[in-house]
């Protein structure tokens, strides 16, 4: 991957700089800050994919997420060129977006401190899904198929009905975020049931009472009818990832808000 990630650079004309390299889940993606022929600071982002799998949403959701969104009035870093080679069955493509300066809020995706971010914060987000919710796309984040699927097993209750289904980021979690207000990783975004990204967050939060109360205030979808659907959905996939022995320090309050979801 390193030697790849070299190759692209060259192929973009850009120079990467030395630290910050940073590996995705399983050494799929490798990401570096660089520097384009003119000086701008740019972060070029490898993808690496079997050849019979490189299409679709994920592997063409940052690209789509450009012709969309833009750099969607500066929350969302651009996306400057992509570039895509082959090399035996492997397929690589590699992303060339504007640099994001400040750090993401947390490490890990599930919040381990308390944070103390001003309102202006939260307005700036909530005003962002509102906008990124609002948009026309045929991509799917959730399908319902899953949803009738996952929820009664992990949930232990019938998929609730979707009353409205809107576009998510779909993956929006505290490493994905920065402030001042960024929002990174649009592999994933597509249509998902109302309040999606909001749940998501929500999801990610329950280690920190104050701050997950602050998600609340921030989205009331949460706890409402219309957002009833993305909660369980949400709270299933999560709870599916725990059965496969991931995010496990989130299992109890996991397990409390399915219970609560039942509940309603």
């Amino acid at each position: 991957m390193r030697a790849r990630h070299a190759r692209a650079a060259k192929a973009l004309d850009v120079r990467t700089e030395p630290g910050g390299e940073f590996w995705g889940w399983a050494g799929r993606t490798l990401g570096a800050p660089a520097r384009t022929a003119a000086g701008q600071p740019a972060w070029l982002r490898l993808v690496s994919s079997p050849q019979d799998k490189a299409s679709g949403k994920l592997w063409d959701g940052a690209l789509d997420a450009q012709h969309v969104f833009g750099d969607l009035d500066r929350r969302r870093p651009a996306l400057l060129a992509v570039h895509d080679a082959v090399d035996d069955t492997t397929a690589y493509r590699v992303e060339l977006s504007a640099r994001v300066d400040q750090p993401v809020l947390s490490d890990d995706p599930v919040l381990q401190r308390d944070l103390q971010l001003p309102d202006s914060w939260w307005e700036e987000l909530a005003g962002t899904l509102e906008k990124v919710a609002a948009v026309d796309t045929d991509r799917v984040a959730v399908r319902q198929q899953y949803m009738d699927r996952a929820i009664p097993e992990f949930v232990g209750i019938p998929a609730p009905a979707v009353t409205c289904w809107t576009v998510a980021h779909s993956d929006l979690h505290w490493a994905n975020v920065t402030a001042p207000l960024r929002i990174l990783d649009w592999e994933g975004w597509g249509r998902a049931p109302e309040g999606f990204d909001a749940a998501t967050l929500y999801a990610y939060t329950l280690l920190q009472e104050d701050v997950s109360a602050r998600v609340r205030d921030a989205f009331p979808v949460l706890g409402s009818p219309a957002g009833l659907a993305a909660e369980a959905t949400v709270c299933a996939q999560l709870l599916q990832t725990v059965a496969r022995g991931d995010n496990l320090t989130l299992e109890d309050q996991l397990r409390n808000w399915a219970g609560e979801i039942r509940h309603r």
